[in-house]
């Protein structure tokens, strides 16, 4: 018997979990994944203060990763889904590996680059236009972000006072 292919909201429980993992060393709570043929190929989290590498955000982690297992960069046959809506350095990544479909999470309003702020993935003088699908378990996305940085604001108030 063969297992079933993740739903998309089964796949962002898997980018879920991985948020949790980046909270757990004191990195914003962000997670992605890479999905082909309905299995994971790859999962990371943010890795920022983990590595001090501005780069080491979940989603380029993932397509490193993703390439890695595909054994190619271009990465057609594959969905990547994280928790937040990419960023523009991001949001050029999947551009650039040619994803085959973005899902995420939370809109991100002041740095979102899929549909928020930018529209990178759908802007029609680049070469490569992935479907999007946003809003796959926003709410809990978007709560996992305002619970680390509300604890973060109360950190700051109590050292300050």
């Amino acid at each position: 018997m063969t297992a079933q292919p993740l739903s998309d909201d089964d796949a962002m429980a898997v980018a879920l979990d991985e948020a949790v993992a980046a909270e757990a060393h004191g990195d914003v709570p962000i997670g992605a994944v890479v999905v082909r043929d309905g299995v994971v190929i790859a999962r990371r989290h943010n890795e920022r203060e983990l590595t001090g590498d501005p780069t080491a955000h979940a989603e380029i982690l993932a397509l490193r990763d993703a390439a890695a297992v595909v054994g190619h960069w271009r990465l057609l046959d594959c969905t990547l889904y994280v928790t937040l809506e990419p960023c523009v350095m991001c949001a050029g990544a999947l551009v650039n590996s040619r994803i085959g479909r973005v899902v995420y999470g939370a809109t991100d309003p002041k740095a979102g680059a899929v549909t928020s702020l930018y529209q990178v993935c759908g802007d029609e003088r680049l070469n490569h236009r992935p479907p999007l699908t946003a809003g796959v378990r926003a709410v809990e996305c978007g709560a996992l972000l305002r619970h680390f940085f509300a604890a973060r604001r109360r950190g700051a108030q109590a050292s300050a006072g």
